[in-house]
């Protein structure tokens, strides 16, 4: 079985642009020292893996991991076979996260039959799995069926899943490579994540694997400024019934109740400040116990392509560390 790569590795989420600029974000990555780029479903709207097939021609060794695949749309036989030819392109380079995504996505976009998502996550892992490690799979599961082989095994390739909640952070545990999460509150990752994975891992008998924490990260002073950037770049988390109840466990009840981001919610999910305060802020996620962790940039104040440039800096420096 893989194994997630943990000890508070730091990669960062290369998004934006059409397929081309992606692409050349990843390359200017690599050439940083940036140890992974990880891409999310959405990317713009570009296909994930689709581009990590392009990104693995252009670079050497970078790692390349997806934040997430979303299963309901892509068969695991056929995510198996794209995994398998960006392994091959990469040399192995590839690391695969999924996630079921959230139901109203699905279900309008898809038209995706979506049920028991914890059960088909298991099932998808499991498909996959096997397809990794053995290279072929027989399979008849109550959301995912598959009988199939492909021309070899997918070595070093490992399977992590997203996770809100602690019964995702549980599942993960027991056996996924990781658990990526996603605008959480470091509170709520320390007290009631890391708990949660530990407690899948007992179950399965087995080392706990590291929560990737996806982390938006902003070098900036204005908390005002902050602020009114993370209401614009993640406006839609506030309203969403699951991290609203995510939110509310975490303490700030306000997500449901105003449905927008508080200054408190802001200081509890981003890292925000000049580069000592949020080198510092990263250090004591680390220390929480955070395996990994994922960077999203968020851009504040009039100069936008400054502000990345100045969050980007940091994270390199950091990265080399």
């Amino acid at each position: 079985m893989a194994h997630a790569t943990g000890n508070g590795m730091i990669g960062v989420a290369a998004m934006g642009g059409d397929a081309k600029e992606v692409v050349s974000t990843i390359q200017d990555f690599e050439q940083r020292g940036i140890k992974t780029a990880w891409l999310t479903a959405g990317a713009g709207g570009i296909d994930n893996l689709t581009m990590f097939s392009a990104a693995a021609t252009a670079t050497e060794r970078i790692q390349l991991g997806t934040s997430i695949v979303t299963i309901w749309p892509r068969h695991p036989v056929i995510a198996a076979q794209q995994v398998n030819a960006i392994a091959q392109l990469s040399g192995s380079r590839l690391r695969f996260g999924i996630g079921p995504g959230h139901i109203a996505g699905m279900a309008k976009t898809y038209g995706a039959d979506y049920r028991t998502p914890l059960t088909a996550l298991r099932e998808y892992i499991g498909i996959t799995r096997s397809l990794f490690d053995t290279g072929a799979v027989e399979f008849e599961g109550s959301v995912f069926s598959a009988n199939y082989a492909l021309p070899g095994p997918v070595p070093n390739t490992p399977i992590m899943a997203s996770a809100l909640r602690p019964k995702s952070y549980e599942l993960c545990g027991e056996i996924a490579d990781g658990a990526i999460s996603w605008v959480s509150p470091a509170v709520y990752l320390r007290d009631k994540a890391l708990p949660a994975i530990q407690r899948g891992a007992d179950k399965a008998g087995r080392a706990a694997p590291p929560l990737v924490m996806h982390l938006p990260v902003c070098v900036h002073e204005n908390g005002t400024e902050v602020l009114a950037s993370i209401r614009e770049q993640l406006a839609h988390y506030p309203r969403a019934p699951f991290y609203q109840a995510m939110f509310a466990q975490s303490g700030f009840p306000e997500a449901g109740e105003k449905q927008t981001w508080s200054a408190g919610m802001r200081d509890a999910v981003v890292a925000w400040g000049n580069e000592e305060q949020v080198t510092a802020r990263i250090a004591e996620l680390i220390e929480w116990g955070m395996g990994e962790l994922i960077i999203h940039i968020v851009t504040a104040g009039a100069d936008t392509a400054g502000s990345r440039a100045r969050t980007l800096d940091l994270i390199t420096e950091l990265s080399a560390k």
